[in-house]
C-alpha cells in the first residue's frame, strides 16, 4: 500500500508545483496578492506531499518490500538497516526521488522564511522554482518511477552495490545534492530579478543565505566523498579526476565565485550583472553533473544509470532552463545598475581577480571533462584526460589563485594604497618567503615545486590569521570588546582561508613525498617500509551481517609504537561481487595504508602506501566548511531585509 500512496503523493505534487509555477508569476504581473499567497501555499503542500512519497518510497526499503520492482533491486534481507534505508537514494529512480524532496524542501523554505522579500518578488522565485520542479516531477513521475510494482514478487532482493554500503556513501549523495540543488534558489533568484529589472544590494542580503546554504554541504560532500574513495577503493588516492568527481568541482568553483561576488554587490552594490551570471551558470552546472550521471554517455562508480532517454529528459531541461535564462540575461543586462565606482587596487578589484581564475578553472574542468566527449561525437575516436591534463593546465593557475586569495580580505572597499596592502601582510609573506627558501634549499631543483607549495600553504594559513589580527589591532584599546563583538561572518571567513590552506598543505605533503610498495606476503614474514617494520600476523577468513572476508593481521612498529592494523577484501554473496577495506593508522604527520589483493601460492599481495600530512586535505575542507555555517549563523546574514516590505499598490484602471 505505501507504493500506491508515495505514486499518489508524487502526483498531487506534480500538479501542486503547476499551480506554484503559475499562480504566483501571474499574481506577480497583476499585483494580485491572493495568487501570491496561493503560490507560497502550494510550495508548502508541494513539499509536504514530495516529503510522503520520499517516506513511503524509505519504508518500502526497510520492510524489506520487495512487490516494488526498486527495493528489490537494490536491497536484501542480510542487508543493515541503515544501508536498506540509504539505499533509497542509491538507485537512479530513488536518487532523483531525493533530488525532488530537496528541491521542494528549499521552495518550501523560501515560502516559509521569505516574509522579508518583497511580495513581488518572492512570488517570481517561487514560480519560477515550481517550473523547475514541474520539470523534475514529470521527469520522476513518466521516465523513472521509483513505485512500480512487481508481480509475483520475488522472495529475496539483490542487494545495494556493496561499495555504496558504507557509512561515508549514507551522508554523501544527500550533502552533495543539498548543495547542487541549493543553488537552484539563487537561479530563482536571478531569473526573479531580471524579470523585474532590480538587482541591488537588498536582493544580494537576501539571496546570499541560500548561496551559502548550498554551498556548506557541497564543500562537505566533495570532502566526505574524497575520504569515502581514499579508504573504501583500496587504490591509495584521495581525487582521480573521475568526470562525476569534476561534476561537483566545477559548480563548487563557480560558487564560490557567486560568494564573493555577492557580497560586493551587497556592500557596495556593483557586480549586479557578474552576480546574475554566475548564479544562472553556476546552477546550470548543477545541472549538468545530474546529466552526467544519468546520461550513459560515461562509465563511473559514481553512475546511476546508462539509459540514453533519460539523459535526453534531463539534457532538455538544462537546454530550456539555461537557455530561458541566458536569453533574459541578454535582454536585461545592459539595463542594470552599474553600481559604485571603485579602483583596481580595493577589495572588490581584489575580489573581481579570484573570481576571474576561478572561473578560468572551472572552463580548464569543463573542458577536461567533456573533451573525451566532444571528440568522440566529432570523429569516433576514444580519448581519455587523466591527472596530467589537470596538472599542467589547473595547478598553475590555481597556485596564483591562492597567493592572491589573502589580499582581498585585507584591502579596503573602494580603493586602497598597494603598499599599505602589502605592509598589513608583511608577516605572513615573510614566514612564507622563509619557509619556501628552506624547504628549496633542503628539496634542491626537484623540491622546487613542494616548496612552492608548502610556501603557499604558509601564506594562506598565516593569512587568514591576518584578518583577525588587523580587526583586533584596530580595536586593541579595548581588545576584549574587540575580540567579543567580531562578527561571526569575519570569523567564518578566517576558518574558509584557514581550510582552504590546511587543504594545500595537504595536497603539498602527499603529492611530493608518497611512497608505495607492492609485495607478495605470507604469515609470519615481515617488511621494512617507510621508517616501519610491517609484520604480517595472520591470514583468516571472517564473516559479516552480509559478507565473507579474507583478514589480513599485521602489527606495525614505528616511532610512534606498536601498533596493528587490519586489512580485508570482503565478497559479497547476493551480489557476487568483491570490495576492500584498506587499514589505515591516521596520524597528523601521515598515514600508513595497507590494502590486501589476491592470495597465490607466492602468499598473499600486500599494497603499502605512506601518504605524508594527508589527513589535513579532509580537516582543511571540513573546516571550510565550518567557516562557512559560523558565516551562516551570523544574523546579519539570516536577515534579507530589517523591514518587512510594503504591499505592491493596486494599479490604476487604465484609460478608456
Amino acid at each position: 500500500m505505501s507504493a500506491e500512496v508515495g505514486q499518489f503523493a508524487l502526483i498531487l505534487a506534480l500538479l501542486l508545483a503547476l499551480v506554484q509555477s503559475l499562480a504566483p508569476l501571474w499574481g506577480a504581473a497583476r499585483g494580485d496578492r491572493v495568487l501570491m499567497a496561493l503560490g507560497r501555499q502550494a510550495a508548502l503542500l508541494q513539499g509536504a506531499f514530495v516529503a510522503l512519497a520520499f517516506g513511503c518510497l524509505a519504508y518500502a526499503y526497510l520492510t524489506c518490500d520487495f512487490s516494488v520492482a526498486l527495493v528489490a533491486q537494490h536491497s536484501h534481507t542480510s542487508q543493515p538497516a541503515p544501508y536498506r534505508f540509504a539505499a533509497t537514494w542509491g538507485s537512479h529512480e530513488g536518487s532523483m526521488l531525493l533530488w525532488v524532496l530537496i528541491l521542494a524542501a528549499y521552495g518550501a523554505g523560501v515560502a516559509f522564511f521569505g516574509g522579508t522579500l518583497r511580495e513581488t518578488l518572492q512570488a517570481r522565485v517561487l514560480g519560477i522554482q515550481g517550473l523547475i520542479a514541474s520539470a523534475f516531477l514529470g521527469f520522476l513521475i513518466f521516465t523513472s518511477n521509483p513505485f512500480l510494482r512487481l508481480d509475483p514478487a520475488p522472495i529475496e532482493g539483490t542487494e545495494l552495490n556493496p561499495l555504496l554500503q558504507d557509512p561515508g556513501l549514507v551522508m554523501h549523495p544527500p550533502l552533495l545534492y543539498l548543495g547542487y540543488v541549493g543553488f537552484s534558489i539563487a537561479f530563482c533568484f536571478a531569473v526573479a530579478a531580471l524579470i523585474e529589472g532590480r538587482v541591488d544590494a537588498a536582493w544580494a542580503r537576501w539571496v546570499r543565505p541560500w548561496v551559502l546554504a548550498a554551498w556548506i554541504p557541497l564543500t562537505c560532500g566533495i570532502t566526505l566523498g574524497s575520504a569515502w574513495a581514499y579508504y573504501e577503493l583500496g587504490w591509495g588516492g584521495w581525487w582521480f579526476w573521475d568526470p562525476v568527481e569534476n561534476a561537483s568541482l566545477m559548480p563548487w568553483l563557480l560558487g564560490t565565485a557567486l560568494l564573493h561576488s555577492a557580497l560586493v554587490l551587497e556592500r557596495r552594490g556593483a557586480l549586479a550583472s557578474w552576480t546574475i551570471l554566475l548564479a544562472i551558470l553556476t546552477f546550470s552546472l548543477s545541472l549538468v553533473g545530474t546529466f552526467l550521471v544519468r546520461s550513459g554517455i560515461l562509465t563511473s562508480v559514481h553512475a546511476f544509470a546508462v539509459d540514453p532517454k533519460r539523459g535526453v529528459f534531463i539534457l532538455g531541461i538544462i537546454a530550456v532552463t539555461t537557455g530561458v535564462a541566458l536569453g533574459l540575461y541578454g535582454w536585461r543586462a545592459q539595463a542594470l545598475k552599474p553600481g559604485a565606482v571603485f579602483t583596481p587596487v580595493s577589495r572588490e578589484g581584489g575580489i573581481i581577480l579570484n573570481n576571474l581564475f576561478l572561473s578560468v578553472l572551472c572552463a580548464v574542468v569543463f573542458w577536461g571533462t567533456f573533451q573525451p566527449v566532444f571528440i568522440e561525437l566529432a570523429n569516433g575516436d576514444k580519448i581519455s584526460v587523466g591527472p596530467p591534463y589537470y596538472a599542467l593546465n589547473f595547478a598553475p593557475f590555481a597556485a596564483v589563485l591562492l597567493i592572491l586569495v589573502v589580499f582581498g580580505p585585507m584591502m579596503n572597499w573602494k580603493r586602497d594604497d598597494a603598499r599599505k596592502t602589502f605592509l598589513r601582510l608583511r608577516i605572513p609573506a615573510a614566514v612564507a618567503a622563509a619557509v619556501l627558501v628552506l624547504a628549496a634549499v633542503l628539496g634542491g631543483v626537484k623540491g622546487l615545486a613542494t616548496a612552492g607549495g608548502l610556501g603557499l600553504a604558509t601564506w594562506l594559513i598565516l593569512g587568514s590569521g591576518a584578518i583577525l589580527a588587523r580587526r583586533w589591532w584596530a580595536g586593541r584599546a579595548y581588545l576584549g570588546r574587540s575580540i567579543r563583538t567580531t562578527p561571526r561572518a569575519i570569523v567564518g571567513l578566517t576558518l574558509a582561508h584557514l581550510g582552504l590552506g590546511l587543504l594545500c598543505l595537504g595536497v603539498t605533503g602527499v603529492t611530493a613525498w608518497e611512497t608505495d610498495k607492492v609485495l607478495n606476503m605470507r604469515p609470519g614474514e615481515t617488511v621494512a617500509f617507510a621508517g616501519r617494520e610491517l609484520t604480517l600476523t595472520v591470514v583468516e577468513t571472517t564473516r559479516g551481517p552480509n559478507w565473507e572476508a579474507r583478514t589480513a593481521r599485521f602489527t606495525v612498529k614505528g616511532p610512534t609504537g606498536r601498533y596493528d592494523l587490519r586489512s580485508e577484501r570482503r565478497f559479497f554473496p547476493s551480489a557476487q561481487s568483491q570490495t576492500t577495506e584498506a587499514g589505515i593508522r591516521v596520524s597528523p604527520l601521515g598515514n600508513l595504508y595497507v590494502s590486501v589483493g589476491e592470495e597465490s601460492p607466492q602468499g598473499i599481495v600486500v599494497r603499502l602506501w605512506n601518504h605524508p600530512l594527508i589527513v589535513w586535505i579532509w580537516i582543511g575542507g571540513f573546516v571550510m566548511g565550518l567557516g562557512g555555517a559560523v558565516s551562516l549563523s551570523d544574523r546579519r546574514l539570516r536577515i534579507g531585509s530589517l523591514v518587512k516590505a510594503q504591499p505592491p499598490q493596486p494599479q490604476p484602471a487604465p484609460a478608456e
